[in-house]
């Protein structure tokens, strides 16, 4: 049967090369024509009645052959359009193809410019109970009314993207709390209009939720992040970047009350300080990933204390931390061996110590970014070239504005076999012979480097220019 099946999938494949013509539309995004006629020309006439007497012909032979449960089963495999297409086949195909079990997953990030509320109320009514996950990411259109039918109707939706959806509000989740009790992920990133009522409602309804994405949804404040916290104690991912009103008591009842969190970021929230960390850490040992960048008011007592908590921390983000020092960094490598990826840009204080105890303590470096540490020299990169980290795992290395580092830096680089990118902006001592020699030894890797034309010499005598000479090329 299967060899039947095959040659069935062949032959029709070779006769319905007509599929990839232009004048198929998928009806679930199908706008409705302007006008009361419609213009077709003589070869797509033809094509589509070619492509039905294909299918009059051999259709009653498939369905013979595949019972409706098995063709369910292949349809369930495929992607939104070819299920539409499938649709267009014929009218068995339709119904098969359109039946709900087919429509659990749904992605339109791909037709977000098309996807308007009476899409998401079709595919509401088609898809029912089945749905469980749906991204409407981007899909800026997309307004509270169409979200409340969604609601209503896909009451065992497990995973919503609604990322970028700048038009949804508090009603939307108000809803979902309603008649979504089994929702686990909830994107809501860039969603300005949700305020802590959303988070209030997610609390009561959703009990379940897993994952949370808020981030710039600046009008979030802590009294939102802890009503969340006492109704979702099973939350393991946390994303609040942007969020310029959470402070310290936010943080401490979702560390207290939520003691499952494995991610969070912190990004810009620059109210937090080294007492919220220190409850992350003290009640969420299971913490792999951190992002802690722009919050300038944390200091090396929070690393200490992560290196103290945290052993299974694989990803650190603390960009523009600029109170950490070698102190902190230095207790976290002695603890955190599983780190995997670091970005220390701006952490103006740490020195070529930090890279020394980095190179031995943490084998598994594979990123780490030190753009803008001013007080790294070539010392600091030749410990962390001769280390097991650096032989093994480093993919990607960062030292934009790193003006200390020169070609000895890159010389020290040859060992790593799996570097992979290397990033050296505005490093002023770095020369193309150096870049030359190290792409001799690895041949795969991406250099990103840039060589500021040289500053032309004070003019002689005259009056000032004006404009400054970038001025002037600008």
């Amino acid at each position: 049967m299967r060899k039947t099946l095959l040659s069935m999938i062949q032959s029709n494949r070779n006769k319905l090369e007509v599929l990839k013509q232009p004048w198929w539309i998928p009806p679930i995004l199908r706008k409705k024509p302007q006008h009361s006629f419609s213009v077709c020309t003589g070869s797509m006439k033809q094509s589509y009645v070619q492509l039905r007497r294909v299918f009059m012909e051999e259709e009653a032979l498939i369905n013979k052959k595949l019972p409706k449960e098995l063709l369910l089963r292949i349809f369930s495999c495929l992607d939104v359009v070819s299920l539409c297409r499938c649709a267009q086949v014929s009218k068995a195909w339709n119904v098969l193809a359109l039946d709900g079990s087919n429509w659990q997953r749904i992605d339109l990030f791909d037709f977000q410019r098309d996807v308007e509320g009476p899409v998401i109320e079709n595919i509401s009514r088609r898809c029912g109970g089945f749905l469980r996950k749906l991204s409407l990411k981007g899909c800026q259109s997309i307004a509270d009314g169409s979200m409340k039918l969604f609601a209503q109707l896909c009451h065992n939706v497990e995973d919503l993207n609604l990322n970028l959806c700048k038009n949804i509000g508090d009603s939307t989740c108000q809803a979902l709390s309603k008649h979504c009790p089994k929702l686990q992920r909830i994107d809501l990133g860039s969603c300005c209009e949700i305020t802590d009522n959303s988070l209030k409602a997610l609390s009561d309804g959703c009990p379940a939720l897993t994952h949370l994405n808020i981030a710039w949804c600046d009008s979030i404040t802590h009294f939102g992040v802890e009503a969340l916290a006492h109704g979702c104690p099973k939350l393991r991912s946390f994303m609040c970047s942007g969020c310029v009103q959470l402070n310290d008591a936010a943080i401490r009842v979702l560390a207290e009350h939520c003691p499952n969190l494995e991610v969070v970021n912190l990004f810009g929230c620059n109210l937090v300080t080294d007492e919220a960390v220190h409850k992350l850490a003290e009640n969420c040992h299971g913490l792999h990933y951190l992002c802690l960048s722009g919050c300038t008011l944390l200091t090396d007592a929070s690393l200490i204390i992560l290196a103290q908590q945290c052993h299974l921390l694989s990803t650190l983000e603390v960009a523009g931390c600029s109170q950490f020092t070698d102190t902190g960094f230095q207790a976290l490598a002695r603890s955190c061996r599983l780190l995997e990826k670091m970005d220390l840009e701006e952490c103006i204080l740490i020195t070529d110590t930090t890279l020394m105890h980095l190179g031995m303590g943490c084998p598994r470096l594979e990123k780490l970014s030190l753009s803008h540490c001013e007080l790294i020299t070539d010392e600091g990169i030749r410990h962390l070239g001769m280390s097991p980290c650096a032989a093994e795992n480093l993919t990607v290395l960062e030292l934009d504005n790193c003006p200390l580092i020169t070609d000895a830096s890159l010389d020290n680089l040859v060992s790593c076999h799996n570097l992979q990118r290397i990033e050296l902006y505005d490093c002023q001592l770095i020369t193309h012979t150096g870049i030359r020699r190290l792409r001799s030894n690895l041949p795969n890797i991406l250099v990103h480097a840039y060589f500021a034309p040289a500053t032309p010499p004070p003019a002689v005598g005259g009056t000032r220019q004006r404009y400054c000479r970038c001025c002037v090329i600008l």
